[in-house]
């Protein structure tokens, strides 16, 4: 469970761009708008607010963020199939891009560096997904390979794409009894343990079996906060009315809150266990109702038995 580190080393970022556009008046433009913007890394975090550029201007932000990253991944896959059929002596090789620029002295210490730890990424059980600034690596391996692959990761951000990175932002924790938070869902492997009874001839058996299932649970809390900050309902999850769509007609108050209601169910239709978001549904048609009597300067009982009579 890692999260990306930042902030991006910008001119690192032109070099990149470079092996793809060939165009030099735009790096240098890019290269110029960059550095009036230096403080750009802290404006593509979540956590904080981006009112000071355009909406367009938050697109090429994470776009460029993006590219970064992709590069990063580039390295990791590229190793990880040469690995396969190619001797560890000649993995210095996989470090020949037209944009690394580093010092011939670096390049050396990291070639040694990479011809001992390429075994690695021959790994048959590794898994790799990024969502945004959020990085998951699963392997069937043990604890300590794991801290390796920390290790690994850690230096190649420092070394070649100049990432500052705290080893505590990334967290190696088994899947058994923990649950982490991917992609708008609560992740986990579950073990059901199962017995068999077989019987051969004269005698009876029973055969326990363990199986692992990849659970995946609605995140309710995460999105009860989401819907409390939109003002559909309070903290503690009690739904509220919508003053500021009491100006709409009916039916678009109505489609409003059925999108949002459709929108989630697709989502979260994964999900193993439907009941977290059955109270999300809840809470989403109780605040449409409460908009609606507020509308008609009724309460939601007089407004529903008036629909249901008409």
């Amino acid at each position: 469970d890692i999260l990306i580190p930042h902030p991006i080393h910008m001119e690192i970022l032109v070099q990149i761009l470079q092996s793809r556009v060939q165009d030099a008046s735009f790096l240098h433009f890019l290269r110029l708008f960059l550095h009036q913007y230096h403080n750009w890394n802290s404006l593509i975090t979540p956590k904080k607010s981006i009112s000071v550029i355009s909406k367009e201007n938050k697109r090429l932000f994470w776009f460029l963020y993006n590219s970064y990253i992709s590069e990063c991944e580039f390295l990791l896959v590229f190793l990880r199939k040469q690995s396969s059929y190619l001797p560890l002596t000649s993995s210095g090789v996989f470090l020949e891009r037209t944009y690394y620029y580093g010092k011939i002295q670096r390049i050396l210490v990291c070639q040694n560096f990479f011809q001992k730890t390429l075994w690695v990424f021959k790994d048959p059980f590794m898994h790799y997904v990024r969502y945004q600034e959020k990085v998951v690596l699963g392997s069937k391996g043990t604890h300590f390979l794991m801290k390796k692959w920390k290790f690994y990761f850690v230096n190649l951000w420092q070394y070649y794409f100049h990432f500052w990175s705290q080893p505590c932002r990334i967290h190696i924790n088994p899947l058994s009894n923990y649950s982490f938070y991917f992609l708008g869902y609560f992740s986990n492997v579950l073990k059901n343990p199962l017995s068999v009874r077989n019987q051969m001839l004269e005698n009876s058996f029973l055969i326990d079996t363990l199986t692992k299932k990849f659970d995946t649970l609605v995140p309710v809390i995460p999105l009860i906060s989401s819907l409390s900050k939109a003002k559909f309902c309070t903290v503690s999850g009690h739904p509220i009315s919508k003053p500021i769509w009491t100006d709409l007609s009916d039916c678009e108050i109505i489609n409003r809150f059925g999108r949002i209601c459709r929108n989630l169910s697709h989502y979260h239709s994964g999900s193993s266990k439907k009941q977290s978001l059955y109270r999300i549904k809840y809470i989403l048609r109780l605040s449409c109702a409460r908009t609606l009597a507020r509308k008609h300067k009724s309460t939601v009982r007089t407004f529903m038995q008036r629909v249901s009579s008409g």
